[in-house]
């Protein structure tokens, strides 16, 4: 399988969507999945903007139509009758297959998430023409019990769509990498499952985010990796 890591720097807007459309077709010859980060369709600290901002799933429709060629996983904050998701969305054969709902919203130091969104409730995986599927978001996966509900669903890959600012600056590199890196690690030797990890990149509010999407095998090997800071799409095979 072909996978193009799509390492972006939302902005805080709507306009996300046309740029993602535009990626979307300039790699679906090339590759047979592509994967954007968490709420790559609105920027990260929308905060009173969500109400405004939002997405509801029919006007994403472009989308569903562009997943007859290439599956497409992208993140958004999305319309739920009167409450707000933080959402992972898988596209694929011209229609929506999954939603994900952000289970663990931080809500601590620089997080404010639980102030603006609803919780999900459950991790799921699901069928597509690349094996199964599971899909969290971020904050889901430094909780100890999700590999575990991980490790029941049974996954051949665990995408995990990630906003994730830099922090922890030492001589040796940055602290919260190692960790997200630990993590991802053990959570793929935990699931046996391959990981597709994709952090986004840039400012926003004087948070700047690392970046460093990467591959991990399902023994814990990192398969590939992208650089720190930079916009870049890169497609793999696995």
């Amino acid at each position: 399988m072909r996978i193009t890591l799509a390492q972006t720097a939302p902005k805080l807007n709507r306009s996300n969507l046309e740029t993602i459309v535009e990626a979307i077709k300039a790699h679906k010859k090339e590759s047979d999945m592509i994967v954007f980060p968490e709420l790559s369709l609105n920027g990260y600290s929308l905060q009173d903007k969500l109400c405004e901002d939002a997405w509801d799933i029919k006007e994403l429709d472009v989308l569903s139509k562009l997943s007859i060629d290439i599956d497409i996983v992208v993140g958004g904050a999305m319309r739920d009758s009167k409450v707000f998701r933080n959402s992972a969305l898988y596209f694929s054969k011209g229609k929506l297959l999954s939603q994900h709902n952000k289970v663990h919203l931080p809500n601590y130091g620089m997080f404010e998430e639980a102030r603006y969104f609803e919780a999900g409730s459950v991790f799921e995986g699901f069928e597509t023409g690349h094996g199964k599927v599971s899909m969290l978001v971020c904050e889901d996966l430094w909780h100890a019990g999700v590999h575990h509900q991980l490790f029941e669903e049974n996954p051949d890959y665990i995408i995990a769509l990630v906003a994730s600012p830099a922090r922890g600056f030492s001589d040796e590199g940055l602290l919260i990498e190692d960790q997200w890196y630990a993590l991802l690690k053990s959570a793929a030797l935990h699931c046996d499952a391959k990981i597709i990890f994709v952090n986004r990149v840039g400012f926003e509010d004087g948070l700047g985010f690392w970046g460093g999407s990467c591959i991990v095998n399902n023994d814990a090997r990192i398969l590939h990796k992208l650089p720190h800071y930079d916009i870049i799409y890169k497609t793999f095979e696995i």
